[in-house]
């Protein structure tokens, strides 16, 4: 299968394509693995992209559908891959069709994973991080540690990261709404469309998708 998954942040994205792919034997391929991958390797678009966020602008559309076009041209991902974060907005999802196309090849859903904004500002905003192993992770309502703003594992002192502060997170959602939400009724058009609900257990979510997507490929 190919697949495209969208959703707002904290959605669970990551983990849940983490258990997808697994799930359906296909590659997961995220934007944040391709931007780390192609710039610790230096290929020539890795290169790129690093001289755009080093002088602190946005990669261009056309570098990230590169990056991600030569990892979908790997052998692995002949049978299907599972996309998290590609695509971004419109036109990358119309370079992706014209990718697509241009290979005899096409998706065969989009998994929208549907989270409350409350929700999300919730999950994010709750969490906290130890200074000494940022791998430590609490959160304020779901997983507490036993003493407040310490870890539990090696007794590190425990922080919100500025990038999860509520108005941070907000403003996250309102550039997801903006930029990334309108691929949904892009995809709805052509019928891609599978909408499930994040909320509940990472098994419980990931049970639904599969469950949604079987159902799609067979109607299909």
């Amino acid at each position: 299968m190919r697949i495209v998954l969208v959703g707002p942040p904290g959605a669970g994205k990551g983990t849940q394509a983490a258990f997808l792919a697994k799930n359906l034997s296909i590659p997961h391929i995220s934007t944040g693995d391709l931007f780390r991958a192609n710039i610790s390797q230096q290929t020539e678009l890795g290169k790129l992209a690093k001289s755009y966020m080093d002088a602190g602008n946005l990669v261009p559309d056309e570098v990230t559908i590169g990056m991600a076009k030569d990892r979908m041209e790997k052998p692995d991902a002949e049978g299907g891959f599972l996309l998290d974060g590609f695509p971004r907005n419109v036109s990358q999802a119309e370079a992706l069709d014209e990718m697509l196309q241009s290979e005899n090849m096409k998706l065969d859903a989009v998994l929208d994973l549907e989270v409350p904004e409350e929700e999300v500002v919730k999950r994010i905003a709750g969490r906290r991080i130890c200074r000494k192993d940022s791998s430590h992770v609490f959160h304020v309502t779901y997983s507490r540690p036993k003493q407040e703003g310490v870890c539990d594992v090696c007794g590190g002192e425990l922080y919100q990261r500025d990038d999860d502060s509520e108005e941070t997170v907000r403003t996250r959602l309102e550039v997801y709404h903006t930029q990334t939400e309108p691929i949904i009724d892009y995809y709805k058009a052509q019928g891609l469309v599978v909408t499930i609900s994040a909320l509940g257990k990472v098994e419980e979510v990931t049970a639904r998708a599969m469950e949604a997507l079987k159902r799609d490929e067979d109607g299909k």
